[in-house]
């Protein structure tokens, strides 16, 4: 697409699909890639927003601070970030250039929700511990106990900690398991969901799916933590002194010590919500049975981190920020469907004046409130 007599410029920190990139290379736009699967070193990002590109593609794993927004002051126009988290944007810096950003929230909600889901019960029944047997060839005859059990999941307490649109699509997953399920949301109770939990789990019930009728509620986070087999992480990051709920450390000793020493942690939200060294200690010394995490405080996961302790395999399943990880999710160009769709859609929006030319206005913006007048 020509533009004031010159041909729009998108650089991508990343290769985010063939199909969605086409989209806009049909529009005329040249699009340059980023080909290597590791990320870009930030001064090649700030060479190129300094050389005049009209769109920035990113991840989550690309420093986009003042330095970039100042390179890109009156030139760039947007930066589309294939992620629902933006922790590594300057939120305060875009405002301050009046540079719109985007994330691709959303599409990655039943992705994410069943993968917690298929984390609860890798780690609760060994799944991995199983498979080694087999793979190393130690697998010598069948006995009830030996060389290992794991633990059911059906019918068991699972507490959701975030009841966003993630945390009530993992919630709703959890029904079916015959659980209870306890809420737990630092700022947002949506009763409406209860009541309709609660319907179908009544009806359930009364249709000989479950063996007693199971219940949906609010609690506080004290009571989730003490009462449930199952706790799953599903709120967004939010550091101290910038919300009156921050989340940071939203795990920490004191939080750990206050679950049963038989339940286990799941955390598909983000790393820092979680103190790792306190996790870490947990399970040393057997205050809680097990934990999966598919996200950490620093990613990838660094080579000396204790998470890496070979005694924790059994109970610590560590999996590679892969919630999201299906064709469908991250790479249809569709952008009611895929991440990469969403992406490409930002920019176009903000490149060809949809929505009346008003990034406020525009759906996957996430800054609005820098256009707003």
């Amino acid at each position: 697409m020509i533009m004031s007599d010159r041909i729009v410029r998108v650089f991508a920190t990343a290769d985010i699909g063939r199909e969605a990139l086409h989209r806009l290379r049909q529009r005329g736009y040249d699009v340059e890639v980023y080909a290597d699967t590791e990320p870009p070193p930030k001064s090649l990002i700030v060479e190129k927003v300094r050389s005049g590109i009209d769109a920035l593609i990113t991840t989550l794993r690309d420093a986009i601070d003042e330095e970039v927004f100042v390179a890109g002051f009156n030139t760039l126009r947007i930066v589309a970030q294939m992620a629902v988290g933006y922790d590594n944007i300057d939120h305060a810096a875009a405002n301050r250039y009046r540079i719109p950003f985007a994330n691709t929230a959303v599409v990655l909600t039943e992705a994410t929700a069943e993968f917690a889901f298929f984390m609860m019960g890798a780690v609760s029944r060994k799944l991995y511990s199983s498979e080694k047997l087999v793979e190393e060839n130690r697998w010598t005859s069948w006995h009830p106990y030996h060389p290992l059990l794991g633990d059911e999941v059906t019918g068991k307490t699972i507490a959701v900690i975030g009841t966003g649109r993630i945390g009530k699509a993992f919630a709703k997953k959890c029904i079916g398991l015959d659980s209870d399920v306890l809420l737990y949301d630092p700022d947002v109770r949506d009763e409406k969901f209860v009541e309709y939990a609660s319907r179908e789990m009544a009806l359930r019930f009364e249709a000989g799916f479950s063996v007693r009728l199971r219940e949906a509620r609010y609690v506080s986070f004290s009571e989730a933590l003490a009462s449930a087999d199952y706790v799953s992480l599903h709120v967004p990051l939010l550091m101290r002194g910038e919300s009156l709920t921050p989340t940071y450390h939203l795990m920490s000793p004191e939080a750990f010590r206050r679950m049963k020493k038989t339940a286990y942690l799941i955390n598909t939200s983000r790393g820092p919500v979680v103190d790792e060294d306190a996790l870490y200690q947990a399970l040393l010394n057997n205050e809680i049975a097990g934990a999966a995490l598919d996200v950490y405080e620093k990613e990838p996961l660094p080579v000396d981190s204790p998470l890496r302790d070979s005694s924790l395999k059994d109970r610590l399943r560590l999996f590679h920020h892969f919630a999201s990880g299906t064709l469908e999710t991250r790479l249809s160009p569709d952008p009611e469907v895929g991440m990469a769709g969403r992406c490409v859609q930002a920019v176009i929006d903000v490149i060809e004046a949809n929505y009346g030319g008003d990034p406020a206005k525009m759906p996957y913006v996430v800054n609005k409130e820098a256009f707003k007048t």
